[in-house]
C-alpha cells in the first residue's frame, strides 16, 4: 500500500475516494513542524542553523503517518503546489527521516492544482523530488521574519512600551496606512469653481458641454477660484454666439482583464462581496476543498494562493464552450486570449484561479453551496469566462466649440457603447469613483453649426484629501510595491489589527495612535527595514532564491549583518532621547496647532508645564514636564476641534448628593467621574463605551453610566444576583462567575431579567456545544463542588473542572476513569497552567504557628551567627548589584 500526504482532512477523504483501496490517504493538518516562540530558534552563529518544534497535537499526526509508512512501499508527498506546501511535505520527510521510519521505502512529490479525480490521478503520473530552491526560500523567508520579529521586537517592548510586535512585512503596511493618514491631516482643501452648459443645436437636441478655455488659454482646475470669478464667466457666456469648430469620432476598445490571482480576488471580493482577506481566503480554500457533487466531494476552483493569470489550455478550450453556448457566437473572439503571468519568479507563479469544470455554471451548483460560497463561485466564473470573451466596442467623441465673438471654448465628450463584449457577464469593480462619461451620446452636428446655449451651471468644489486605504486598495498598493507575497497579504492585515495598531472604520483602515508610535519609532531608528523599496529589493532576492539563482544563506548573512548592528545603537538609545525624537516625529499629531497662537505643548492645566510623551507600563500617553507635581495626563491624541481630551470638564451635580460630575480623559481613555462626598471616600468613576464620543457626554449621561454596575435581579433558579455592567470588552452581564456580552450599551440599562437569564442560557448552551458530548458524570469537586465531567473532544476524550480541561492519557479508556483519577490530572493540569500551587508549597503556607515559633526564638538567641554570614560571603553583593543596574538601564 502507498502512503499519501496531504494538508486536511477533508482533501484526504476526497483523494482517498480518487485513488482506491491502493493508497492511505493522511492529513498533515498544515505545518507540522515551526520555530519555538523564545530565543535561539535562529542561531546565526551557528551558520543560521534552525531549531524545529513538534506541538503535541502535530507529534500525534506524525507518530500516524510514521507507522502507516512502515509498512508501505511508497511515500507521496502531495501538499500544496506553493512554497509552503513544498515545505510542509520537507518538514514531515525531516521528521519521518530522523524517526528511521523510511526503511526501503521510495519517497515522490506530486503536485495537482485541482482536486478532481482527473487532476490527482495525472498528478499520480508525474511524480517528482521535493523541489530543493522553493525549500530553501521557505527557510530564508521564515529565518528572516524570525530575526526581524524576535529581534526588534524586544527592542521595542524595552524603549516604547505597550507595543506590540513588529515584523519584516507587518510593520512595512503599517507604515503605509501611517503614511497615509499624515497625507490626509497634513491636506488643506481648495476651493474651485467647474462650468457646464447645455448646448441646443438647430434641430432641438440638447448636450452637456463644459468650458475648457478662456482668453485664449487652456483652463487650470484652480483658473475659477471663487463664485464672483464663475459668475463672471457665466454672464460672458451668455452674452456669446457659439458654433461647432470640430467634431471627431473614433472607434475604441476595451479587452477583458485577467482571471483572478490571490491579490486581485481579494480585491474585487472587497469591492464587491464585502469580503475582508482572510474571509475571501476561508471560502476559497472551502471551495478548492470541494463540495459533495453527485456523491463525489468535488474541488469546483483550482488552487487559491497564486500569482499567475495564465490558465489550462482545456480550461480555455471549455470556456469557448461556455461562451458559444450561452452567449452567442459573436461574444466569441476569433483566437484564445493568452494572458502573461507579472510574477518574477516563474516556479511561484502556478495557473490563476478558474473554476475547475468551467461548463459548471454556477446555477448547477448554487443548491450545493452556503451563501458566501455561492457569491464567490459566481465572481470566478464570471471572472474566468468573461477574460475570454470578445472585447467591448466603443465609439468615443469629441466635439470642440467656440465663441464667435468672445475666445471662450466648450467641450463635449461622449463614449457609446456599440457592442457590449465582455461586459454583458462582467466588469471590474471600482476602488474610488471616477468621472468616466462612458454611456454618454452624443447628437450629430457638423463643424460650423450654430448652437444656442441653454442652462448654465457654475458648480462649486473643493479638493479632497486621498482615501484611507481599504483591503483592497492596500492589497493592491502592497502588490504594486512589490511587499508581500500572494499568501500573506491576508495574515498581515489581520496581524495589524490584531496587535491593536490599526482599527476598521466604514471598512478602510485608520491608524491607532500605538501604530503610529510604533511607525514613529522605526522610522526613525530603523528606517532601512521599514523602506519600500528596501522591502521589495528583499522579495526580489527571496525570488532569486526559490529561482536558484541566490544562496539562502548568504542572503541571511549579508541581511544580519547590518541589522544587527542597527539593533546594537537603538538598543544603547535612553528612553528619553527616544521621546524626544517621537516628540518631535509626531508633533503635528499629538500637538496639533491650537489656532489661538498659544504653544501646543502648554499643560493647560498649571500653565508653566511642558506636555511630552511619556511610556508607563500600558503604553504610552502625553504628561506635564512638572511631575509629580502636576499631575495632567490625557492620551495622545486630543478631542474634536482641537479641545484638550482631558480638560476635567464639569458637567454638573448629582441631584441625590450634589456631588460634581466631570468628564475626564486618563491614559486609557475618558471616563466620568462623581467626586468624594468626604476624606474617606473614594471618587466613583465609569468608562464610556467604545462607541460614544466624549464630546456627547452630558450630566444626565454620566450619572447613567455612574449607576454601573446595575443590580439587574435575581436568577430565577439559582436565587443568585445577575448585575448588568461595562468591561474591557463592551457591555455584559454577570451571573455566578458566567459572562454573556450584550450588543448594544443601552441594554445595561433596560435589560430585565428574563431577557437577561435568556441570554446567560444561551452562552451556557454555547459554551456546552464547543465543549463537547458529556460521556460521565463522574460527582462533584470537594474544593469547589462544581461538576468533574468526562467529554468527547474534537481531539479525544477529555477532563473538564470549571475552566480546566485535562487530557485523558491514551493507556486510560474512557469507562475506567473513577473521580480520584480525574481530579489528579486537573490538579496536575492546573499546577501547570499556574491556576493551583504545587502541593508543596500549599503544605508550607499551613505549617502550624506554633511550629515556627522555636525558630524564630532561636534566630534571637544567635545575633552573631548572622554578622558573620555577610562577610564569609561578600561576592554574594556583586550579583545583586549587576540586576539592579541592569533594572534601571531598562527602567530607562
Amino acid at each position: 500500500m502507498d502512503v499519501v500526504i496531504v494538508e486536511s482532512p477533508a482533501k484526504a477523504k476526497t483523494i482517498n475516494k480518487y485513488l482506491g483501496k491502493g493508497y492511505k490517504v493522511l492529513a498533515s493538518y498544515g505545518h507540522v513542524r515551526d520555530l519555538p516562540s523564545k530565543d535561539g530558534s535562529v542561531l546565526p552563529d551557528d551558520d543560521f542553523a534552525m531549531a524545529w518544534d513538534v506541538d503535541a497535537k502535530s507529534q500525534k499526526r506524525l507518530n500516524e503517518i510514521a507507522a502507516a509508512v512502515k509498512d508501505a512501499g511508497r511515500l507521496i508527498l502531495a501538499t500544496d503546489p506553493d512554497r509552503e506546501g513544498e515545505a510542509i511535505s520537507w518538514h514531515v520527510l525531516e521528521v519521518l527521516n530522523k524517526k528511521k521510519a523510511l526503511k526501503d521505502v521510495e519517497v515522490q512529490r506530486v503536485v495537482f492544482n485541482a482536486i478532481t479525480k482527473k487532476s490527482v490521478t495525472e498528478a499520480m503520473q508525474h511524480p517528482r523530488g521535493l523541489d530543493k530552491e522553493l525549500i530553501d526560500a521557505y527557510l530564508a523567508r521564515r529565518a528572516l521574519d524570525y530575526l526581524v520579529g524576535f529581534t526588534l521586537s524586544p527592542v521595542l517592548w524595552r524603549k516604547l512600551p505597550g507595543s506590540r510586535s513588529a515584523g519584516r512585512v507587518q510593520s512595512v503596511a503599517l507604515r503605509l496606512i501611517c503614511d497615509r493618514e499624515l497625507e490626509i491631516e497634513a491636506f488643506r482643501s481648495q476651493e474651485y469653481w467647474t462650468v457646464e452648459t447645455d448646448m441646443k443645436t438647430n434641430a432641438g437636441d440638447v448636450f452637456a458641454a463644459r468650458l475648457v478655455s478662456l482668453d485664449g488659454k487652456k483652463l487650470g482646475k484652480f483658473d475659477i477660484p471663487d463664485r464672483k470669478t464663475a459668475d463672471e464667466v457665466v454672464a460672458r457666456i451668455k452674452a456669446a454666439r457659439f458654433s461647432v469648430t470640430s467634431v471627431e469620432s473614433k472607434p475604441a476598445r476595451r479587452n477583458p482583464n485577467p482571471p483572478f490571482t490571490t491579490s486581485t480576488l481579494q480585491q474585487e471580493a472587497s469591492r464587491k462581496l464585502g469580503f475582508s482577506a482572510s474571509r475571501t481566503m476561508q471560502v476559497a480554500q472551502r471551495l478548492y476543498e470541494g463540495v459533495d457533487i453527485d456523491g463525489e466531494t468535488t474541488g469546483l476552483i483550482t488552487y487559491m494562493r497564486t500569482d499567475g493569470v495564465q490558465i489550462a489550455p482545456e480550461a480555455i478550450a471549455q470556456a469557448r464552450t461556455v461562451i458559444n453556448n450561452e452567449f452567442g457566437e459573436a461574444y466569441l473572439p476569433d483566437s484564445a486570449r493568452i494572458y502573461t503571468s507579472k510574477a518574477k519568479n516563474a516556479q511561484e507563479a502556478h495557473e490563476a484561479i478558474r473554476p475547475t469544470d468551467i461548463s459548471r455554471l454556477p446555477k448547477h451548483v448554487a443548491a450545493r453551496l452556503d451563501d458566501d460560497q455561492r457569491r464567490l463561485y459566481e465572481l470566478v466564473w464570471n471572472r474566468t469566462v468573461a477574460s475570454q470573451m470578445e472585447s467591448v466596442q466603443l465609439e468615443r467623441t469629441t466635439i470642440e466649440m467656440e465663441a464667435a465673438d468672445a475666445p471662450i471654448g466648450l467641450r463635449a465628450t461622449g463614449s457609446v457603447i456599440v457592442f457590449d463584449g465582455f461586459l454583458r457577464l462582467y466588469q471590474e469593480g471600482r476602488d474610488e469613483p471616477d468621472d468616466a462619461e462612458e454611456g454618454t451620446r452624443l447628437p450629430k452636428v457638423a463643424r460650423g453649426d450654430k448652437l444656442g446655449t441653454e442652462k448654465i451651471r457654475p458648480e462649486q468644489h473643493f479638493t479632497e484629501p486621498p482615501p484611507r486605504f481599504t483591503e483592497a486598495t492596500l492589497v493592491k498598493r502592497m502588490e504594486e510595491l512589490g511587499i508581500g507575497r500572494p499568501s500573506t497579504y491576508a495574515s498581515t492585515l489581520q496581524t495589524l489589527r490584531d496587535r491593536d495598531y490599526v482599527r476598521m472604520d466604514q471598512k478602510r483602515f485608520v491608524p491607532q495612535d500605538k501604530g503610529r508610535l510604533v511607525t514613529a519609532f522605526l522610522e526613525n531608528f530603523f528606517s532601512r527595514y521599514v523602506e519600500y523599496d528596501f522591502t521589495a529589493a528583499l522579495e526580489e532576492k527571496l525570488d532569486k532564491v526559490s529561482a536558484g539563482e541566490l544562496d539562502w544563506k548568504e542572503l541571511l548573512r549579508e541581511f544580519w549583518k547590518d541589522f544587527t548592528g542597527n539593533v546594537a545603537e537603538a538598543s544603547e538609545l535612553r528612553i528619553t532621547e527616544v521621546l524626544d525624537r517621537l516628540n518631535d516625529a509626531l508633533a503635528p499629531h499629538v500637538f496639533p496647532d491650537r489656532g489661538d497662537g498659544s504653544d501646543p505643548r502648554a499643560c493647560p492645566s498649571c500653565a508653566n508645564g511642558k506636555l511630552s510623551l511619556k511610556v508607563g507600563r500600558f503604553g504610552a500617553f502625553v504628561g506635564c514636564s512638572n511631575y509629580p507635581d502636576c499631575k495632567f495626563t490625557r492620551q495622545l491624541t486630543v478631542g474634536a476641534e482641537g479641545e484638550e481630551a482631558a480638560g476635567d470638564r464639569v458637567l454638573g451635580t448629582d441631584p441625590e448628593t450634589g456631588a460634581e460630575i466631570s468628564l475626564k480623559t486618563g491614559r486609557f481613555g475618558p471616563y466620568v467621574e462623581r467626586a468624594p462626598l468626604s476624606d474617606d471616600d473614594k471618587p466613583k468613576r465609569s468608562g464610556l463605551p467604545a462607541k460614544m464620543s466624549a464630546a456627547d457626554v452630558d450630566l444626565d449621561t454620566a450619572l447613567r453610566l455612574l449607576t454601573l454596575p446595575r443590580e439587574v435581579g435575581i436568577h430565577p433558579e439559582t436565587g443568585k444576583k445577575i448585575t448588568a455592567g461595562l468591561g474591557r470588552f463592551g457591555p455584559f452581564i454577570l451571573h455566578d462567575g458566567t459572562y454573556a456580552n450584550l450588543k448594544d450599551p443601552e441594554e445595561l440599562f433596560e435589560i430585565g431579567v428574563n431577557r437577561a437569564v435568556t441570554i446567560l442560557a444561551e452562552k451556557v448552551a454555547r459554551a456546552e456545544e464547543r465543549a463537547g458530548k458529556v460521556l460521565k458524570e463522574l460527582g462533584n469537586h470537594p474544593d469547589t463542588g462544581k461538576p468533574v465531567q468526562l467529554r468527547e473532544g474534537k481531539y479525544g476524550p477529555y477532563i473538564k473542572h470549571g475552566s480546566t480541561n485535562a487530557t485523558l492519557p491514551k493507556s486510560t479508556a474512557p469507562e475506567d476513569v473513577t473521580l480520584e483519577a480525574a481530579l489528579a490530572l486537573i490538579a496536575e493540569k492546573e499546577e501547570k497552567s499556574g491556576k493551583k500551587k504545587p502541593a508543596k508549597k500549599a503544605a508550607a503556607k499551613k505549617e502550624p504557628a506554633e511550629k515556627k515559633a522555636p525558630a524564630k526564638k532561636a534566630a534571637a538567641k544567635k545575633p552573631a551567627t548572622k554578622k558573620k554570614a555577610p562577610a564569609k560571603k561578600p561576592a554574594a553583593k556583586k550579583p545583586a548589584a549587576k540586576k539592579s543596574g541592569k533594572a534601571t538601564e531598562m527602567a530607562d
